[in-house]
Formats: C-alpha cells, sequence, structure tokens
C-alpha cells in the first residue's frame, strides 16, 4: 500500500511540471515606477542642490533632447539658467541671462517668466560698480527691473523689483551728485546747475535730494540777478518737498533774503519723509570700515517707499551755452538716406566744388547753376579787362591735357632763385646801336618816351 502511494505522488509531480500550472504575470503598471523623465530632472536637481553643476546640465540637456513633449521641459530649461546662475562668475552670469531670456522668449506666460527676469535684474544688480565708477551695470540692472514691473505688473516679484529699482538710483543719483558737488565747490556753477537740475527732477527719492537743491539754488545765486527766480525756485522746492530735512531752516532764510514768498510743507512729502526716518536701516560699524574693500556701491541710504522713476528724463544744456536770440534750437532729427537706383547721377552731375563762392564774393553766397562760370565765354566782362579780347575755348583744355615735366618745373624754380642784376641806364646822349640784322622786327618799334627822359631798362 504504501508503495501505490509513493507512486501516485510522483505521477502528480510530473503532471504539474508539465506546464499545467502557469505562474503569474507582474505588471508594471501597478508597481510604484517613475517616468524617465522624471528620473534625470530628479538627479540634475539634487547635482545643482550639491555644486555638480556641469553634471546637472549634461543631464538637463539629455533630458530636452530625448523628450521633447515631456511635462519637465520648460523645468529643464529654467534649471539649466538656474544652475549658470549659482555657477556665478563673469562668464556664468552672462550665459545665465541668455538662458533665462530664452526662458522668457518661449514660455512668457508661465509664472516662473517674471522670476527669469527678476534673476535678469540680479545678474546685473551683483556686478554694480561704486558710486564713482562706471554705471554701465547699474543703468542695466535698472532697464531689466523697469522691464519686469512693465511687462508682468501681477507678477509676485514686482515689489522686490521696485526695490532694487530704489537701490539702483540711489547709486545713479550719488554718481551724479558727486559731478555737480564738483563743479560747485570749483565755482563752475552753469555746469553745477546744469546737474543738480536734472538729478532733482529725475531722482525725486534720493536721499540727499535737499542737499543737491540747497546747492542748486546758491549756484543761481552766484550767477547774478538774472537767476533770482531759478534760484527762489530751488530753495521753495527743499521747504515744500522735505519738510523734514535739516536744511528748511536756511532755505527759508535764502527765500527771504530775496524778498520771496515762502511756501508750504506738502503734507503726503511730511509723512514720506517720517516714515524713512523710521525705517531706515543704518550701516553697521564692520560695513562701515569694509565698506572701502566692497565692489557694490552703499545703497544703505536708499528710500524704502515711493514710486520710483521709471523714465529717462533728456539731457539739459547750461545756462552759459549760447542761444541764438530769438530763434529756437533745433529738435529735430538728422537722417540720412542713400543713393538712388541712378548709380550715374555722382558722374553726370556737376562737381559740389562748382557751387563754392568766387574769390572775392562775400561769404554765404554760393553759385547758382544760371551764374557764370569762370572761363566761360559767354560771361560779361569783368572791370578792367579788354572787351575786344577773346577767350579760347580750346585753351583751357589744352592746358589740362598737356603733360607737365617735373624737371622742367624744378629748373622754373632754380630760375627764379638766382636774382636778375640790374640793367644799365642808358645816356641819352649816346644815340643806340643799329642791329647788325637788316630783318624787320616781329612786333612794332616801343613807343619812345618824351625828350629829356631816358628809355626804360631793356628798350633802345
Amino acid at each position: 500500500m504504501p508503495r501505490y502511494i509513493f507512486l501516485a505522488i510522483m505521477v502528480g509531480g510530473l503532471v504539474t511540471s508539465c506546464g499545467f500550472h502557469r505562474k503569474k504575470y507582474d505588471n508594471p503598471i501597478t508597481k510604484d515606477t517613475r517616468q524617465p523623465d522624471k528620473v534625470l530632472y530628479d538627479r540634475a536637481v539634487n547635482d545643482i542642490e550639491h555644486g555638480r553643476y556641469e553634471v546637472a546640465r549634461i543631464t538637463l540637456n539629455t533630458l530636452i533632447n530625448t523628450y521633447d513633449q515631456s511635462e519637465f521641459l520648460a523645468k529643464a530649461k529654467l534649471a539649466v539658467a538656474d544652475s549658470w546662475f549659482r555657477e556665478g562668475g563673469t562668464q556664468g552670469l552672462a550665459q545665465a541671462e541668455a538662458e533665462y531670456k530664452d526662458f522668457i522668449l518661449f514660455y512668457p506666460t508661465m509664472p516662473e517668466a517674471g522670476e527669469s527676469q527678476e534673476k535678469i535684474c540680479l545678474i546685473h544688480y551683483k556686478q554694480m560698480d561704486k558710486a564713482d565708477r562706471d554705471a554701465n551695470q547699474a543703468l542695466r540692472a535698472q532697464d531689466e527691473c523697469r522691464q519686469l514691473i512693465v511687462q508682468f505688473p501681477n507678477s509676485q516679484f514686482v515689489p522686490e523689483a521696485q526695490q532694487l529699482l530704489r537701490n539702483i538710483q540711489e547709486a545713479l543719483a550719488n554718481g551724479e551728485f558727486l559731478v555737480g558737488d564738483f563743479y560747485y565747490k570749483r565755482g563752475s556753477n552753469p555746469s553745477a546747475a546744469n546737474r543738480f537740475s536734472r538729478l532733482v527732477d529725475q531722482y525725486p527719492l534720493y536721499s540727499k535730494a535737499d542737499l543737491a537743491l540747497m546747492e542748486l539754488g546758491e549756484s543761481y545765486d552766484r550767477m547774478g540777478q538774472r537767476f533770482r527766480k531759478d534760484a527762489g525756485d530751488a530753495y521753495a522746492r527743499v521747504v515744500r518737498d522735505y519738510p523734514l530735512s535739516d536744511y528748511v531752516d536756511a532755505a527759508k532764510k535764502k527765500l527771504a533774503e530775496l524778498e520771496l514768498p515762502i511756501p508750504q510743507a506738502d503734507p503726503v512729502a511730511y509723512n514720506r519723509m517720517k516714515w524713512e526716518q523710521e525705517n531706515r536701516t543704518k550701516p553697521g560699524i564692520i560695513s562701515r570700515y569694509t565698506g572701502i574693500i566692497k565692489r557694490g556701491p552703499d545703497v544703505s541710504a536708499a528710500a524704502k517707499s515711493g514710486q520710483p522713476a521709471m523714465t529717462n528724463l533728456k539731457g539739459t544744456v547750461p545756462v552759459s551755452v549760447p542761444t541764438a536770440h530769438g530763434a529756437p534750437g533745433f529738435t529735430g532729427d538728422v537722417t540720412a538716406t542713400t543713393v538712388g537706383s541712378d548709380a550715374s547721377a555722382l558722374d553726370r552731375l556737376p562737381d559740389a566744388r562748382s557751387g563754392a563762392p568766387a574769390a572775392g564774393a562775400p561769404a554765404g553766397t554760393e553759385a547758382k547753376p544760371g551764374d557764370a562760370k569762370p572761363g566761360d565765354p559767354s560771361a560779361p566782362a569783368a572791370a578792367g579787362a579788354d572787351p575786344n579780347a577773346k577767350a579760347d575755348p580750346n585753351a583751357k583744355a589744352a592746358d589740362a591735357q598737356t603733360p607737365v615735366d617735373p624737371k622742367a618745373q624744378k629748373k622754373k624754380k632754380k630760375e627764379k632763385k638766382v636774382k636778375p642784376q640790374p640793367a644799365a641806364t642808358p645816356d641819352p646822349t649816346v644815340p643806340a646801336a643799329t642791329p647788325a640784322s637788316t630783318t624787320p622786327p616781329a612786333t612794332p618799334p616801343a613807343k619812345q618816351p618824351p625828350s629829356g627822359q631816358p628809355n626804360p631798362p631793356g628798350q633802345p
């Protein structure tokens, strides 16, 4: 009996091993799988966070080139720009700016577009120099921050861009003030007034705008009574627009000396200045001593409120520059056009030099097309010229075609250098010698001088 049982078990094992029992299929969809583009993106982000920027960019480029329909494509392009931005350096920041601009160009409606524009503003903001040095990076940063406010007005980065713009304009205004103060201290009053006038109009939020207005008024005072009203306007702006300034009493005293009315303080300006004084951040002790080695400008005194300037004013002309009486200056645009399709116009038209005024003509007169030209046979005879003399029209052309021998010119110059000997004065009592040749002269005989006077030299 046990023998049959064992035999049955062996037969059952053989039957099951022959394929009657099928293995269960593993469905990968049911498991916690991850998409390959997401895997590449996460790996690149991890490399960026750990400072492996080059490896991260290679991974991101693989994602962009392989999965062009991926939902992580826009984020991958932004991550490439962020990797260059974090790497820093002149080359890295320049490449980051180019990548951010490409992102804004391809994805202008995404929320990250405003962030990209804000990063571009920071790129130039970080490279700003001090106020008394090159202002190129500050001007670029100002333009980029204005672009963010105008192009993405609803972005969450607009308040930060406005504060960056106030800091940038504080540095630019400080540079203008240093130049104006240089002219003011050296007595160049028109130049100082020109600088200060544009400064207070362009950057009214500047922390030293009240001092600039005081020096503007004093510059006008030094230029004479003719600029009395301009000086009074500068002092009045100190009293009206900067009521908490330390120069209000001095401005009122100047207005009293000029016998001009003293304005009332603007309540809006009063509240703004009060809030600025209460919330202004003062530089610490360390920053005071390390400011010399710091690259960027000191913007600790920049305003924290108010609308920054969004446009650039045109430059003004100093009052010392004379202008034509009663004639306004030129305000148009200078344009230039190319030559038309008729390329032979320059060959057919007369030379421009033919319209130049003739010798002896008054200045400002030009020859007209109908006027007679020198050498024209139809032109009227000049004063003192022989009316019967006829001009040879071929003489000028023949002279122009005659080749000039350089040796002959040198010979003529040498002959001119030799001084001629004075001819001996003939004695009127001695008869003139008879010429050896009996051939009559080709020219008529010279006119004899009156009696009692010697013949001129060179005549018999």
